[in-house]
């Protein structure tokens, strides 16, 4: 066997790692857009106009996700009709905690993508997970030291 076949099999790995980092995060944009529109509903006046920026900025990036996703040759994951939220919300409080909830999980998905990509794309989900940290922030409050990474315990 020559060394360019067996340099094939990983390349392929390698795009098909990247694809499927792309798609969740597109999956996880799907659920962000979903998720917003609970935020809003709940979310005090004072923060609806936040809101509506971060619902925005997802269904800005699901798109950008959706184009990526189809240049590497794949058929974008559509968005699920419904979705189960990770808890009840029934007021403002509950309303920040989700939108805080939405923006760790988008950066979750895109910290993936930018361990599994090169290049460009690998840029642009290190711009939507920093997007998504700083926005986490605002929601809650507080930060973590390396967002989009699962913290070990």
């Amino acid at each position: 066997m020559s060394s360019c076949s067996a340099a094939r099999p990983e390349s392929e790995r390698t795009v098909s790692t990247i694809v499927d980092a792309a798609q969740a995060a597109l999956a996880a944009e799907h659920a962000a857009v979903y998720g917003y529109s609970v935020v809003g509903g709940k979310v005090a006046d004072s923060r609806k106009a936040e809101a509506r920026q971060a619902y925005d900025a997802h269904r800005a990036r699901r798109d950008s996700m959706a184009r990526t996703v189809t240049d590497l040759g794949a058929v974008p994951v559509a968005a699920a009709a419904g979705y189960r939220l990770p808890f009840t919300v029934t007021g403002s409080a509950d309303a920040l905690r989700l939108a805080g909830y939405l923006e760790e999980h988008v950066a979750g998905a895109y910290g993936d993508l930018v361990a599994a990509a090169i290049g460009g794309i690998r840029q642009d989900a290190a711009g939507a997970l920093r997007e998504a940290a700083v926005r986490a922030v605002r929601w809650t409050g507080g930060g973590v030291a390396f967002p989009g990474l699962t913290e070990e315990r």
